[in-house]
């Protein structure tokens, strides 16, 4: 298998394929802001590849004044799934150095039980990989439980950090969400 960032002209397919086909209109960043955000050197797009075959990918959201790297998307193509693949590309990430936060959508109080439990699969998946759940959030007008692997900040200073790389614009971003509090959908759901 093959470990390497995504090309330029590999962007467009790897949303539309795999992007649109795994995350829900409200998760998914507008693919004009992730190409901005790739060309501006914050967004990078890694895939582990057999041959010419993306099976796995991780998009990391980062800024050049912090240490924290936001894993925004990890997915395995469909074909590809429970194969160990995401196991696999958490822990290339890992060996990369650079310390890591992900979110995972939090069960919904009265949701459906199916759907709860596959939020509650998700969080311990991070939990099985290395990641230690730190504090709940919002974005996207969902609760997420966030997770981290490799901090050695206070705490404090990775929910600033974290902030920091969504930037003043999101304001649906509440680092850490206050008990009660309803989130707020993204700019571009409004």
């Amino acid at each position: 298998m093959n470990f390497r960032l995504l090309t330029a002209k590999e962007y467009p397919r790897w949303y539309h394929d795999q992007l649109s086909e795994a995350f829900v209109p409200q998760e998914r960043k507008p693919l004009p802001d992730i190409l901005r955000l790739l060309e501006e050197g914050r967004y990078e797009v890694w895939g582990l590849f057999d041959e010419d075959e993306l099976l796995s990918y991780a998009a990391l959201w980062k800024n050049a004044t912090i240490p924290l790297v936001l894993l925004d998307y990890l997915g395995t193509t469909r074909a590809r799934r429970n194969e160990g693949l995401g196991s696999d590309m958490l822990l290339r990430l890992e060996q990369q150095g650079r310390p890591l936060v992900a979110e995972a959508e939090f069960p919904v109080p009265g949701g459906s039980d199916a759907e709860n439990a596959l939020r509650l699969r998700r969080i311990q998946f991070y939990i099985r990989n290395g990641f230690t759940p730190a504090y709940i959030m919002s974005t996207c007008g969902m609760v997420w439980q966030a997770l981290l692997c490799g901090t050695v900040e206070p705490l404090e200073n990775i929910m600033a950090q974290h902030k920091t790389l969504y930037g003043d614009v999101r304001t649906d971003v509440v680092i850490p969400l206050p008990e009660g509090q309803t989130p707020q959908p993204p700019y571009w759901m409004i």
